[in-house]
């Protein structure tokens, strides 16, 4: 029997970085707000100090801030006719683990979407015809358009305190930003890395081809910043221990820098760690939800209940815990029914390793998560597809996120996994090498889902999050194009020797690729086409409001943090202004 705890206006679901600004937006206007949060508390002064934080093994290998599988895990498979089979150690993507979410140990490449990507199916076929896009291709318009997310990536960069080089503001292309990025109505809050070598190599490179090189925006901050919450952040030291660690120096942008230490003064806030959401509940007629029922680490079920749930958990379990909750209907590929699990899409990556002399050294311990120089002239559309017969495109990249001990280690083919010749190879090469990169979009498709699995289930007797998903020729072809780019840039570099890497199926979950899983939940103009409305307001219970990517119906070629930030802003303004004034109302009429 679960214990009935004393009501809350307001109960949040996860405490990553959608909900901790949810948390810290609603409790700031008066409102009572409780989270909880599957893992533990997380602090930087406690949990990243100096001391600790660069610890490659504790961190990187041994994966300390992550998810276990004893927690709960995914279960995965290519294909319809397979049996999908648990991940056991979680290698393909890694969901954070604790107050911070996946926002503590990310990178920090800052992206805003392109205008077009948010009219993605009407641009295309406006553009190319409707035969252009594949038959079994689900990709669909966003309910909001880029104009409308503007403010809301412009208050989400300052609140980060973002370094870049804007490329227009107001409609002005600016000089060494990227001229096809969508309009800003700012600068950057502050002023783009430092770049090193690498980066020098690579502009130059690029500029020689044509293409229009610029700053990668990043969350590693360049300099002293003030945040409009009060937060202080510090410059980055480029210490090279970003992607997968904790900042012990206040320099990414993550919840515990940008938003907790505010957050964590309303005394109108609570957090509960430690306890897992295992069900929102929903009022007698089903119409609304009630509240949700949690297990705490002794194994006490409780249930909270609320007037308003906010699903801000990491994108899969988003997705699964409305699934468990029996808000949606599952998505049937075979029918092409439901909404629910429709459009998951992951992202393309692939790129050109270059081996240079001796002379060449790059210093790549001295990097930062997302200290690059980028290109994006074959990304979305800004490049003409006619021909070219696929959908979507890539950023290409040339970062130096790091240098560390044991993972940096990048030798010839050829050469033996351990022992003298490899370490020969090591101290050869350590230094002098360098890669192209690509982040490519990644499209839905009609037999691309999730659901839950019918075999497996988790340590409290509730089925598994099923993953059916594997690369597709459109993305495969597009993924190719855009290396051959790369390696046109890597020859004019000037390498000794260089190493082409196609992205091929099938999708593998053992090897590391991002932790950039997106849809499930999309958002989208009417009900058949979607699980929340433009708002991210639950179609079918309207005090549920839902965030992360699981809202995106397919993936750009970019990280998807700031566009879920933004998003993230959307549904608060809307809450604020529109839902706290008319409670229990839909804000879209179905």
């Amino acid at each position: 029997m679960s214990t009935r705890l004393p009501k809350k206006d307001v109960v949040v679901v996860g405490l990553g970085w959608t909900g901790s600004i949810m948390a810290y937006e609603l409790s700031k206007i008066g409102l009572d707000v409780v989270a909880i949060e599957r893992g533990p508390w997380r602090d930087t002064a406690s949990d990243y100090n100096i001391a600790t934080a660069p610890d490659e093994l504790r961190y990187a290998v041994r994966q300390d801030i992550f998810l276990r599988p004893a927690q709960t895990t995914d279960t995965a498979r290519n294909t319809m006719s397979q049996t999908a089979l648990p991940i056991r150690k979680f290698g393909s993507y890694l969901p954070g683990n604790g107050v911070g979410g996946a926002g503590v140990h990310w990178n920090g490449h800052s992206w805003r979407f392109f205008p077009t990507d948010f009219n993605l199916r009407s641009h295309y076929e406006e553009r190319y015809g409707k035969n252009f896009i594949p038959e079994d291709m689900t990709i669909q318009d966003y309910p909001v358009t880029y104009d409308e997310l503007e403010p809301h990536y412009d208050f989400f960069e300052k609140v980060m305190g973002i370094s870049g080089k804007a490329g227009n503001i107001k409609g002005v292309i600016q000089e060494g930003g990227n001229p096809y990025e969508g309009w800003r109505s700012d600068e950057y809050p502050t002023r783009p890395l430092k770049p090193n070598l690498a980066q020098i190599k690579f502009e130059k490179a690029a500029k020689e081809l044509g293409l229009h090189p610029f700053p990668l925006p990043s969350a590693n901050i360049s300099e002293a910043y003030t945040n409009p919450y009060g937060m202080r952040l510090a410059p980055c030291t480029y210490c090279g221990f970003c992607e997968w660690f904790g900042c012990a120096n206040y320099s990414k942008s993550s919840p515990q820098t940008c938003v907790l230490p505010a957050l964590m003064r309303h005394t109108n806030f609570e957090a509960r760690t430690l306890c897992e959401v295992i069900r929102i509940n929903k009022t007698r007629d089903g119409k609304m939800a009630s509240g949700v029922t949690y297990v705490d680490a002794a194994g006490r079920e409780f249930e909270q209940p609320a007037d308003i749930v906010l699903v801000c958990a990491y994108s899969t379990f988003n997705v699964r815990l409305l699934m468990l909750s029996q808000l949606g209907t599952q998505y049937d590929p075979v029918t092409n029914t439901g909404t629910l699990g429709r459009n998951y899409a992951y992202q393309t990556n692939a790129g050109v390793l270059g081996y240079f002399d001796k002379d060449t050294h790059f210093n790549p311990f001295a990097g930062a998560g997302s200290q690059g120089m980028m290109a994006d002239d074959y990304n979305g559309d800004n490049f003409d597809h006619a021909e070219l017969g696929f959908v979507g495109g890539a950023n290409i990249n040339c970062n130096t996120p790091h240098g560390r001990p044991i993972s940096a280690r990048p030798t010839p083919p050829g050469t033996p996994r351990w022992g003298s010749e490899w370490k020969k190879a090591t101290a050869e090469t350590y230094g002098h090498t360098q890669s192209v990169g690509t982040q490519g979009s990644s499209m839905s498709y009609r037999d691309v889902y999730l659901d839950l699995d019918p075999t497996y289930k988790d340590r409290l007797g509730n089925p598994l999050m099923r993953m059916t998903f594997d690369f597709k020729e459109n993305d495969l072809k597009m993924s190719r194009f855009v290396v051959d780019r790369c390696e046109e840039i890597m020859k004019n570099m000037g390498p000794q020797r260089m190493v082409k890497t196609y992205k091929r199926g099938p999708w593998n979950v053992v090897p590391y690729q991002t932790t950039h899983n997106t849809g499930g939940a999309v958002m989208s103009s009417t009900p058949d086409k979607g699980v929340v409305n433009r708002y991210g307001q639950h179609w079918d219970a309207p005090n549920v409001f839902v965030t992360g990517a699981c809202l995106f119906p397919q993936n750009a070629g970019y990280n998807p943090t700031n566009t879920v930030g933004a998003l993230t802003y959307w549904t608060i303004d809307a809450i604020k202004n529109q839902y706290l004034k008319n409670a229990g109302q839909a804000l879209v009429q179905a």
